[in-house]
Formats: C-alpha cells, sequence, structure tokens
C-alpha cells in the first residue's frame, strides 16, 4: 500500500470588517521529494462583518477559511475532471472492446 501526506495551510488576514483566508494545498510524493514532484492548489474565501453586529473575529476567521476550503475543494474537483478527460480511457491504443456490449 502507498501512502502520501497532502497538507492543506490556511492563511487569514483581516482589514477592519473585511476578513480574507487562503487555503493551499500542497501534494508531494514522500518517497520523492524533489520540487517536481510538488504541487499547490489556492482556494480563496472572504467574509465582511455586518457593522451592527457584534465585533467577534473568530465568526468572521471561520466563514472565510471554510469558504477557502469550499473554493479549494471545487478547484480540486475540477483538476481532477480535467484529468479524466486528457489522461482517463482505455489503455490499448487499439480500443478496448471491455465496455460494449455483445
Amino acid at each position: 500500500m502507498e501512502d502520501k501526506q497532502w497538507t492543506v495551510r490556511i492563511r487569514i488576514t483581516e482589514d477592519g470588517d473585511d476578513t480574507r483566508a487562503e487555503a493551499v494545498l500542497t501534494t508531494q510524493d514522500q518517497a520523492q521529494s524533489t520540487p517536481q514532484d510538488t504541487s499547490a492548489v489556492t482556494g480563496r474565501g472572504v467574509a465582511h462583518r455586518n457593522p451592527i453586529d457584534r465585533p467577534i473575529p473568530e465568526i468572521g476567521d471561520e466563514l472565510a477559511a471554510s469558504r477557502a476550503l469550499e473554493d479549494l475543494a471545487i478547484r480540486l474537483h475540477d483538476i481532477a475532471s480535467d484529468d479524466i478527460v486528457q489522461l482517463a480511457g482505455p489503455v490499448d491504443p487499439g480500443g478496448s472492446q471491455a465496455w460494449e456490449r455483445p
């Protein structure tokens, strides 16, 4: 069985009533730890506090971070979908008959 480790780092910045988050997924093959084996995908999220709400920064952090993770998930899914379109298909260049009905 092959073990892989992917890391997500979330960076949160606040500016007044605005909170921004950036979630960066880094994938790296631990057995081959060269920069060529590393890739990153980034998702972004924002939150804005309504001026009539109490100032509780943790809520803005949570919202912005969750939105960044949601954006990251969508981007990662898009990458996987593109890979399926470009890379999936029969291994046999002559075209496999495995999925045709008799």
